[in-house]
C-alpha cells in the first residue's frame, strides 16, 4: 500500500504542475508584462479542456497508446501525456506574450489538453488499484502531491521570475515532469475485469444512462446540479488571484516566498482534515462544511482589498482560503468517486469532473471582464472588493442543493 500511496503522490504532482502553469502562474506572467485583466480572464478558457475531458475519456478506456502501451493501458497514457506536456511547456518558454501572445496561447492549450488527458488516466488508475475503503488515503496522497505542485508552480516560479525571467522558469518547470514519470513507472498497472470496452458514442451514452439508472432521474439530476455549482466560487476567482496580489502592490517574491508557502501548509492541513471528515462524518456533511468554508474565506479577500498592503494579513487569509480548498478538494474527490461505477471508470469520473468544472471554467473566462468593470465604476480597491463579494455569493446555490440532497439521502437510507 505504501508504494501505491507514494506513486499516487507523485502522480498528483504531475497533475497539479501543468494545471497551475496554465491557470494561476500564467496569469501572473501576463499581468507582470502588462496584459489587461480582460485578456487574462479569457486565457482561463484554455483549461476548458479539463471540463470537456469526458469527450475523449472513452479513448483512454478503449485504446492503448502505441509504444507507450508497453507499460500498460493506464500507465501508457499517463507517460505519453507527460511527454507531450514536457514539450508543450518548452514551447511556452520560447513564446513572448507581448509579441506572440497567440503562440503562447497555443502551447498553453496543448499543455492544458494533454494535462486533462493525463488526469483521465490517473483518475482511472487511482479508482482501479484499490477498494473503496482505501480511496480516502489515495485521495489524500494525490492531494498532497497536487498541493506540492501548486507550491512549486506558483511560489517557486514567482521567486525565480523575480531573479531570472519567465522563459527560464517554464524551462525548469518542464523538466519537473520527470517526477510524474517516476510516479507512473513505480505504480502498478491495474487489472479491471468490470470495465466495459465500448465505442466512444456508446461509452458516453451508456455511462450517462448507467448513472441515471442507479440514482434515478430526480436524484441524478440533483447530483449533477450540485456537482456543477459546488466549486463555482474558487474556480471563477482563480484566474484573478495572482493579478489581485500584484495590483495590491505585493512583489512576486513576497507572494511566492510567504503567501504561497503558507498556502501549501494550510492546504495540507485542509486535505488531512478532509480525510478525517470523510472517515467520521457523512459525505454530505463534509460537503456542507467545505462549501461554507470556501464562501467565508473568499469574503475575507474583500478585507484585503479595502486595506493598505499588509503581507501578514494577506498570508493569514490565503492560508484560511487554502485550508478550505484542501478540505473541499479531498471531500469532493471522495464524493465523486463514491458515485462512479467501475464498469465505466474513466468515462464516468471524467463526466462528473467535467460537470464540476465546466460552468466554473466558462464563467471564469469573464472574471477579468467582471474585475475590470468593477474597478472602472469605482476604484482599484473597491472594485476588487466587489469582485470577491460576487464570487462568494456563487457558493450559495450549492449549499442549498447539498441540504436538499442530504435530506433526500437520509430519507432513503432511514
Amino acid at each position: 500500500m505504501k508504494q501505491k500511496l507514494f506513486g499516487m503522490m507523485l502522480l498528483g504532482f504531475a497533475s497539479g504542475l501543468p494545471y497551475m502553469l496554465v491557470f494561476s502562474t500564467l496569469s501572473a506572467w501576463l499581468r507582470d508584462v502588462g496584459i489587461s485583466l480582460t485578456e487574462i480572464g479569457f486565457f482561463a478558457w484554455l483549461v476548458l479542456t479539463y471540463s470537456l475531458k469526458f469527450l475523449w475519456a472513452p479513448l483512454v478506456d478503449r485504446y492503448s497508446v502505441p509504444i507507450f502501451g508497453y507499460f500498460g493501458k493506464r500507465k501508457g497514457w499517463i507517460l505519453f501525456c507527460q511527454s507531450m506536456i514536457f514539450i508543450a511547456l518548452l514551447g511556452m518558454s520560447a513564446s513572448d506574450p507581448i509579441s506572440s501572445l497567440r503562440l503562447l496561447a497555443f502551447f498553453a492549450f496543448l499543455t492544458a489538453f494533454f494535462g486533462s488527458v493525463q488526469d483521465i488516466a490517473i483518475d482511472a488508475l487511482r479508482i482501479e488499484i484499490a477498494d473503496s475503503s482505501d480511496q480516502g488515503n489515495l485521495a489524500a496522497s494525490y492531494q498532497l502531491g497536487y498541493r506540492v505542485a501548486i507550491l512549486v508552480a506558483t511560489s517557486l516560479a514567482l521567486i525565480f521570475a523575480d531573479q531570472l525571467n519567465w522563459s527560464y522558469v517554464y524551462q525548469f518547470m518542464s523538466a519537473l515532469m520527470v517526477i510524474g514519470m517516476l510516479g507512473a513507472i513505480i505504480s502498478n498497472e491495474p487489472i479491471n475485469h468490470e470495465i466495459a470496452i465500448l465505442r466512444m458514442d456508446e461509452a458516453l451514452w451508456f455511462s450517462f444512462k448507467d448513472f441515471f439508472s442507479r440514482f434515478g432521474i430526480w436524484t441524478a439530476s440533483l447530483l449533477l446540479l450540485l456537482i456543477s455549482t459546488y466549486r463555482l466560487t474558487d474556480i471563477v476567482m482563480g484566474p484573478m488571484a495572482m493579478p489581485f496580489y500584484l495590483d495590491m502592490g505585493f512583489t512576486k517574491t513576497e507572494i511566492g516566498a510567504l503567501v504561497k508557502t503558507v498556502a501549501l501548509a494550510a492546504s495540507i492541513v485542509g486535505f488531512f482534515v478532509g480525510g478525517y471528515l470523510i472517515k467520521n462524518l457523512a459525505l454530505t456533511t463534509g460537503l456542507l462544511i467545505g462549501g461554507a468554508a470556501v464562501l467565508t474565506t473568499n469574503l475575507f479577500f474583500a478585507l484585503v482589498a479595502n486595506l493598505d498592503s499588509n503581507i501578514s494579513l494577506l498570508s493569514l487569509i490565503v492560508g484560511l482560503d487554502s485550508f478550505a480548498a484542501g478540505l473541499v478538494g479531498t471531500i469532493n474527490i471522495a464524493f465523486l468517486t463514491s458515485l462512479v461505477s467501475k464498469k465505466y471508470t474513466a468515462v464516468q469520473y471524467a463526466m462528473l469532473t467535467s460537470f464540476m468544472m465546466l460552468p466554473g471554467k466558462f464563467f471564469s473566462g469573464f472574471s477579468g471582464v467582471l474585475a475590470d468593470y468593477y474597478v472602472s465604476i469605482s476604484s482599484l480597491q473597491t472594485g476588487w472588493a466587489y469582485f470577491f463579494y460576487t464570487t462568494s455569493a456563487m457558493s450559495i446555490p450549492a449549499l442549498i442543493l447539498i441540504i436538499i440532497y442530504k435530506k433526500l439521502h437520509e430519507s432513503h437510507t432511514s
